[in-house]
Formats: C-alpha cells, structure tokens, sequence
C-alpha cells in the first residue's frame, strides 16, 4: 500500500476529542463465516487491536454475558448489546422492510430478568434497541416505551439506535436515546453523494435531544452483484472507508463508528466482510487505531 494511500484518510492533528468510539457489527452475536474452514462464532480475537467497541448479541432472558464481557474487559473494548429479539418479536411481513416488529407484551419481565442474571452493566458502551425500528414496523410509542423503561432501568448506559435509510422522514427519536445512526450502503463517493448527505443532515434535525449523538455505520462489507450494480467495485472500498473517516473527523456530532460488517457470508452468501479484504481490513485498522489510540 502506497504512503499516500495510508494516509489519505487520516487527519493531520491529534484525534478530535469528539471521536471516542470505533468497532465494527458481527463480533459476538453467534454467526460462523463460512468461509472459514473451521467453525468460529466470536471474532474479538482479530479486532480487539485497533477497536473499543464491538457487537454482542442478547436474545433470551437467561442469556448470561458476564464472561463474554471479561473478555471484551480484558483487551479494553466495551460492547453493544444487540436486543431485538430480547425486547421485539415478528408478528407479520407488512411493513416497508417486508418483516413487522411489535414490542414484546412481557419485554419489561424480560428485560428485569436479563438485567437481574447479569450485573456487569458498566462494562457496556450501549444498548442496541432494535433493528431499523421505524423500517421494520415499529411503532413510535413503542420505541419511546421501552427506551424510557431501559433508561429508567440502567439510568447511565447509553442507548442506540440505528435506523434504514427510507424510513428516516417518519423517524422519531425518543428523548432517552443517547446514540442516533442510519444505515446507507452501496453508494461509492458518500461526500459527493447528495442523497447520502441529504439523509445525514435529516438524521441530525430529527434529534429529540440537545445530548442526543451521531453513531456512523460505515459499509465495511461487500455483496459483489448488489454493490455493483450500483456502480461499487471492489476497488472503491478503501475509498469508503477514508470517506467515514473524514465525516467521522470533521463533523463534531459524531462519536463514533461501527463498521458492517467484520464476517463474511452475512446478508448474502457472496457477501465478503472485513476480514476478507485484506486492502480495507488494514485501512480500517489505522482508522480504528488512530480513534481509539490502540
């Protein structure tokens, strides 16, 4: 890789005090890439150099994490704890996503229980309630109730949450959410990309909350017939990546990023995560290492 490729994306300066996070989604949430010749479902191992923030997934009350957060503890990264099904379960197929989500009737016995096998809540960096919530049917006076009863619950962890792209106009924020993002993928040059900086301006006006934050998700994975067909070859992926890293850099609502995705196979069976991109695997890791200082 040539010195002006390594350093294209990063700033001149220390890392702006703004930027406090950097991980990437899939770290621990169970999923085996199946390019890997032998069965592997956690990869903390390969990103905990150069990230403080990973993905770990939580379906089931009795779910016990305590050990699964001594591990993130001891290499310095602190998790995202990914709720969906914890909190929401699938009653039909008629919202824009094609999947509808309903808030749980018991998701407060749920929630009480998880919280009560698990104590270990400040080694959690934030609480990841939902999947593109408003995309995939829920309703707003849903999404305000289980976020003001996981505030009232852990009052000092921080909640997330990411919404899809076609659903950002019918957006609407609770107040008790700390961490707002989007997701936007396969679009090449996200700095000249009108709509793309259409959609972040409008994330940014749909805060409910003067301490609400930008969490970015940078495309971090490639689906070679889906990306391409919007004009992203395998090539521009770098290029992605340095593009994240200056919005990330130059646009002081921003905290951090979480990368999607680290494993491969996810989404589509083609689809190549991080990992698998030797180019974008070490661009991201300067980034994450400049962020977190690793």
């Amino acid at each position: 890789m040539s010195q002006e490729l390594e350093e294209k994306c990063l700033w001149d300066a220390a890392t702006p005090a703004h930027l406090e996070y950097f991980g990437f989604a899939l770290i621990d949430v169970g999923w085996d890439d199946p390019s890997d010749t032998q069965a592997k479902v956690n990869y903390l191992d390969e990103v905990a150099r150069f990230s403080n923030l990973a993905d770990m997934l939580v379906a089931e009350p009795n779910d016990r994490i305590e050990a699964r957060l001594d591990a993130f503890a001891a290499v310095n990264v602190k998790a995202v704890i990914h709720l969906n099904y914890l909190l929401f379960e699938q009653v039909g197929t008629n919202a824009p996503s094609g999947a509808d989500f309903d808030l749980r009737g018991d998701f407060r016995q749920r929630w009480d229980a998880f919280v009560k096998l698990n104590k270990r809540q400040h080694e959690i960096a934030a609480l990841y309630i939902g999947e593109e919530p408003t995309w995939n049917g829920v309703a707003f006076e849903e999404l305000r109730e289980v976020a003001d009863y996981l505030k009232a619950s852990l009052p000092e962890t921080k909640l997330m949450l990411v919404e899809a792209f076609p659903a950002l106009r019918s957006l609407i924020v609770p107040k008790t959410i700390d961490w707002v993002g989007f997701d936007h993928y396969f679009i090449s040059d996200i700095e000249h990309d009108a709509a793309f900086q259409a959609e972040l301006n409008l994330l940014k006006k749909k805060r409910s909350a003067d301490h609400q934050r930008i969490i970015l998700i940078p495309d971090a994975h490639f689906i070679p017939e889906v990306h391409r067909h919007f004009g992203v070859t395998r090539d521009k992926m770098v290029g992605i990546a340095d593009a994240y890293c200056r919005i990330a850099a130059e646009d002081e609502d921003v905290i951090g990023l979480m990368a999607y995705f680290w494993p491969g196979g996810f989404d589509d069976p083609t689809a190549l995560g991080t990992r698998q991109m030797s180019d974008v695997k070490n661009q991201y890791r300067k980034i994450g290492r400049r962020i977190t200082g690793k």
